[in-house]
Order: C-alpha cells, then sequence, then structure tokens
C-alpha cells in the first residue's frame, strides 16, 4: 500500500512577517460584499478602478507589437528603444552621470531585484516609516531585519535626519526614500535631498530613490506646484538607483512596467550593476510587448496628465477639507501621487485593537475601505489610515460623509 505523508508542510519561518495591508482587508469586504452591498475600495491605488483611461496612443503601439510578432522573449534588461527613452527620462531629470537602466516587471521587481543583489545576510538598509509595504515585504523574504527610520509629521512627513542617523550601523547598506511618498503624499525638498545626500557619503550608502509618482505632483491653494527633483539630479555622485514606470503616470498599473536608473561614480557601482543584471538574466525579461509602449509614453504626448492633475487636485483639496471639518481627524495635506494619510485624535484605550479594527468596522459598517496606518508603520501611540483619492468627487464625498459618522457613532463618547 503506498505511504500517505501527514505532516504538515509549514512555510518558511522568514515569512511570518510579510503583510501586504492593501490587499489583506480584501477578506473583509469580500464578506460584506457576499451580503449584498457595495464596498468602496478606497484602499487600493489604481486609478483604472475609476474615471482614469489609458492614453489610446500607448495600447495602439503595444498592439502594433503583439501584431507584429513581438510576442517572444525580450532582452533581459529591455528592447533597445526603451532603454535609449529611459535614458532620455533621466536627462530630462537631470540626471547626469547615468550608467546603466534596466527594464523590469513592474517597479515592484525594480526593488526585489536591487535590493537582493546588495544585501547580504546580517546587513541592512534603512526604509521610512510609515513606507510602502512592499519594502518590509522584500527584507522579509530575504531575512533582513527591518531598520526603519521616521518621517516627521510636523514637518509636512519629512525624513527624520536625527532618527537616520541613529539607525545608521555598521551593516547598513542604503537608504529608500519614496518621493513622492505613498502612503502619505509629501514631497522631499531639495535641501532635505542634499542632507540625506551628505549621509550617504558619510556612511557609504546606497541610495533607492522611488520616483514612480513623479509626474503626479499637485499644486497647492494658490496653484503652484513645487517642482519634483529627482535626487540623482541633486548628489550625481552617489550610488542611486532611481525607480520609475508606467503604472501610474500613464495609467497602466496592470502592464507591469517598470525600469531602474543607476547613477553615481561609475567605478563604485560597476560591480553592484554586475550583480542586478546576473539577477536580471535569470527571470529571463520583463514582458515583452508591453515595453514598446515605453518609448511613445516617454516621448509622445502628455496631454494626459493635465487632466490627471486637474482631477487629481479638485479631489485632494475636497479630502483636505474633509479631514480640516472632521472632528477627530487631522491630516498633512498631500502634494504628490493621490493618497492622504489622515490621524485619528483618540486614545488608543479608545480603539480597542487598533487601527486594523477601525477599518475592518468600518467595512462593515459604513462599507468603505480604507487602510490602517499600522500597516504602513507609524510611531507609536499614534493611529492613521490611508486614503486613495482617485474617486470622482461625488463618491468621495458619500465615503467621506460615511467615515465622519462612523467616528461620530462609534466614538462619540471618547
Amino acid at each position: 500500500m503506498p505511504i500517505t505523508q501527514a505532516r504538515e508542510i509549514s512555510a518558511a519561518k522568514r515569512l511570518e512577517n510579510v503583510r501586504y495591508a492593501i490587499r489583506d482587508l480584501a477578506c473583509v469586504a469580500d464578506e460584506v460584499i457576499q451580503q449584498g452591498h457595495k464596498v468602496l475600495p478606497l484602499n487600493v491605488g489604481d486609478p483604472l478602478n475609476f474615471d482614469f483611461q489609458t492614453p489610446p496612443h500607448i495600447i495602439e503601439a503595444v498592439y502594433k507589437a503583439m501584431r507584429d510578432g513581438k510576442n517572444g522573449y525580450a532582452p533581459s534588461p529591455g528592447i533597445p528603444e526603451a532603454l535609449d527613452a529611459i535614458r532620455g527620462e533621466a536627462a530630462r531629470k537631470d540626471i547626469t552621470t547615468v550608467q546603466d537602466v534596466f527594464v523590469t516587471s513592474g517597479v515592484s521587481e525594480t526593488v526585489d531585484l536591487c535590493i537582493s543583489a546588495l544585501v547580504n545576510p546580517g546587513e541592512n538598509i534603512l526604509t521610512p516609516k510609515p513606507d510602502y509595504p512592499l519594502y518590509s515585504a522584500v527584507l522579509c523574504k530575504l531575512g533582513i531585519a527591518l531598520n526603519a527610520y521616521d518621517l516627521n509629521e510636523d514637518d509636512a512627513w519629512q525624513p527624520e535626519l536625527a532618527d537616520i542617523e541613529r539607525k545608521v550601523t555598521a551593516h547598513t547598506r542604503g537608504i529608500v526614500l519614496i518621493n513622492p511618498n505613498n502612503p502619505t503624499g509629501s514631497l522631499c525638498s531639495r535641501q532635505m535631498l542634499e542632507q540625506i545626500a551628505k549621509l550617504a557619503r558619510r556612511h557609504n550608502l546606497v541610495v533607492f530613490s522611488d520616483e514612480i509618482y513623479d509626474k503626479l505632483i499637485l499644486p497647492d491653494s494658490n496653484g503652484d506646484a513645487t517642482p519634483h527633483i529627482a535626487f540623482a539630479s541633486v548628489a550625481p555622485d552617489v550610488p542611486c538607483i532611481t525607480f520609475g514606470g508606467m503604472s501610474k503616470n500613464y495609467l497602466v498599473p496592470g502592464w507591469r512596467i517598470g525600469w531602474g536608473i543607476v547613477s553615481g561614480d561609475a567605478a563604485a557601482v560597476k560591480s553592484y550593476t554586475e550583480g542586478i543584471h546576473r539577477l536580471l538574466r535569470a527571470r529571463l525579461c520583463a514582458n515583452h510587448p508591453e515595453q514598446y509602449a515605453i518609448r511613445p509614453a516617454l516621448e509622445g504626448p502628455q496631454d494626459h496628465l493635465i487632466e490627471v492633475r486637474r482631477k487629481l487636485r479638485s479631489r485632494r483639496d475636497l479630502t483636505q477639507k474633509w479631514c480640516e471639518s472632521t472632528p477627530r481627524v487631522s491630516c498633512v495635506a498631500p502634494r504628490g501621487a493621490f493618497y492622504a494619510f489622515p490621524r485619528i485624535h483618540l486614545p488608543e484605550s479608545d480603539i480597542p485593537g487598533g487601527d486594523e479594527v477601525f477599518v475592518k468596522e468600518l467595512i462593515r459598517q459604513k462599507h468603505v475601505m480604507v487602510v490602517h496606518g499600522s500597516g504602513f508603520g507609524q510611531k507609536p501611540g499614534t493611529q492613521h489610515f490611508r486614503i486613495v483619492f482617485l474617486p470622482d468627487e461625488k463618491t468621495l464625498a458619500s465615503a467621506y460623509a460615511g467615515i465622519a459618522d462612523f467616528i461620530r457613532e462609534r466614538y462619540e463618547k471618547a
């Protein structure tokens, strides 16, 4: 008789701390949907879930590539015309010391490859807190201990330089900047970038500059928009990987097309870049036909961005006014991307179970899905939630009314 295997097959222990709060709430939403309710998803930053459309000329470029038979494997670093276009984009961002560029399956793969090629067991990289949870997930997958530095809510969510200095050790290899930031919508000032460059030089750190939202900079109440500044343009000598992609700026998140731009001193980054390319070859290539959209996207009409930014500014302003007028809520005004990170001003004792319970009960009672701040990391004693303000103004106003009612009804005695 065959022997039956009865022992449980357990997952690797290093995955125990892998969380992805943005999608981990889906099971609660499914429960509510099965009860016959419609849930408004303010948790996932996908513009195509709402009233945004992919520019037709880049769809046509991919369609033509498919018709022309570009459906096999691509070169591991990316197709030549895409790489040329990315170098042109780097020049427009005033990055003058480009040493290499490569195409990836979304910025998620760029992050994974670049961290994997750099960090050895026992080493670490600095990541912001709050941050996009992909970074902590990749580090947990690699068995690398988290080393998070604070962003200062009282200083428009700028990095806390003193905290960074405290967190740097002899085993620290790099630092992550997310600029514009997800989840806060903050934008790094030139002065801050210069200070981080000094720190990177002093400690011989690689800078990972995640700039996926660099074209989605929102005007302030006076109509002025602070221009986005690429870290690598401020510090051309510092080893840096600038992360970019098509998902957000060009409204194609499902195509999974991202890229990395390696800059800095050529001799300093040579060995590291070769390591990245070993990993690029090992995974064969990024999506092939979609790479033919990179050149027309970066070099073609940018008209869609005018309308995208107009919509986002209006929806950001509505979001900010709601935060300012709602009791027990405050928010640093977002300056880029399409996220807000409001703070809930309630004692922790008044929210049993913390902010995760807050957002789960919000889904169940008001059918609005936001993400708890602890899913991104936050200072102890503070409670936040992230809003994706992509829906139209009428939909947002209804959602915000529901959230305000929820806070009043559930915490009116707080």
